[in-house]
């Protein structure tokens, strides 16, 4: 006789509740209160959106990689002027997003008055989803482009061992009659929490995803997670931008590359102590149209000629619905979360 399968029970909360219980557990686990804001608005903003593997997946990592030590919960970025188009910050081996925080609105300000300004982390630590880091600059009419870049896990193409992180890249823009138009990619064939959500839930990648720990392609999300690795996407051409982000997010920032920190003395240690690059432009300083008007335009003939979705729709639809509905979890995981935040 067979078992009758189980389905997994879940349960509605409310962004704001999350949010709550996000500061919550990164506050219980050594974030100071301005850390653990930020962090729980970033991960909330993801669960929301349906990116689950950079939501409150994300969660345990962030705890233990506290409580291991390896990164600082308390660190106050410090935000230096050095150009009139260009701020640097050091993280002070904290968090990414505390960084930028601290950073946006001199980095605003540039933008509006140069037409175009860089922002440069150095020594800080990025473990989630990089549209959040960009999608606000569009909705305030800017252009925003930002890279990333991650712990050694993706074998260059040619090569024969592993060298890259996962290095996303992210862009968002204006358009004049709907949300902005936003992607952030992995230059990996798959984003590693995919990898480590489909080894979790028994499942399978997709073909040319990634290698075992002999170097043989495999759809085995354990084998690429213990000993393996992941490949880039598109072969030459996605390696290629993704030593273009280890320059640009560590080479240029001061930041470590992908395979220069060693958290070997953490155990309990995932996030990767690396750099990030953003580049924001005031389009209202070009010579051209509307870019707001131009960018709706470009998505007007992107539909004309037979696209049924843009990047970031699927998202909008998540958030729309999440506002409506407030956001799913499994019941049993929000009980995780809830047991987190007792301590």
């Amino acid at each position: 006789m067979s078992a009758t399968p189980t389905t997994a029970v879940t349960t509605s909360i409310g962004f704001t509740e999350l949010v709550t219980l996000l500061k919550d557990i990164f506050s219980r686990h050594g974030a100071s209160p301005e850390v653990a804001r930020v962090l729980a608005d970033n991960c909330a903003r993801a669960e929301r959106d349906g990116a689950h593997s950079h939501g409150v997946f994300r969660i345990p990592g962030y705890v233990s990689t506290l409580d291991s030590g390896w990164v600082n919960g308390q660190a106050v970025p410090v935000v230096e002027d050095v150009a009139s188009g260009f701020v640097r910050v050091d993280a002070a081996n904290g968090f990414a997003q505390p960084a930028l925080a601290a950073a946006r609105p001199l980095l605003v300000a540039k933008a509006r008055s140069a037409g175009i300004a860089v922002l440069a982390i150095r020594n800080s630590h990025h473990f989630a989803a990089l549209w959040p880091d960009v999608e606000p600059f569009a909705e305030e009419g800017l252009v925003a482009l930002s890279v990333v870049n991650s712990m050694t896990c993706v074998v260059p193409h040619g090569a024969d061992r592993p060298l890259f992180g996962t290095n996303p890249i992210a862009f968002a823009a204006p358009r004049a009659d709907g949300p902005p138009i936003v992607f952030d990619l992995a230059t990996s064939a798959i984003a590693h929490g995919d990898v480590q959500i489909a080894a979790r839930q028994g499942e399978r990648v997709p073909p040319g995803t990634g290698v075992d720990s002999l170097g043989q392609p495999t759809q085995d999300p354990k084998a690429i997670l213990e000993g393996g690795a992941l490949l880039p996407f598109g072969g030459h051409k996605g390696s290629a931008l993704s030593m273009m982000v280890e320059l640009l997010a560590a080479a240029l920032t001061g930041g470590n590359f992908s395979f220069e920190f060693d958290w070997s003395n953490h155990p309990g240690a995932k996030t990767p102590w690396t750099g990030q690059l953003l580049i924001v432009i005031d389009p209202s300083k070009t010579a051209g149209q509307d870019f707001a008007q131009r960018s709706q335009e470009l998505v007007r003939q992107m539909h004309a000629a037979g696209l049924r979705r843009l990047p970031g729709d699927r998202r909008h639809r998540t958030r729309a619905n999440a506002e409506r509905e407030g956001i799913r979890l499994d019941g049993d995981e929000l009980a995780r979360l809830r047991e987190l935040a007792r301590g």
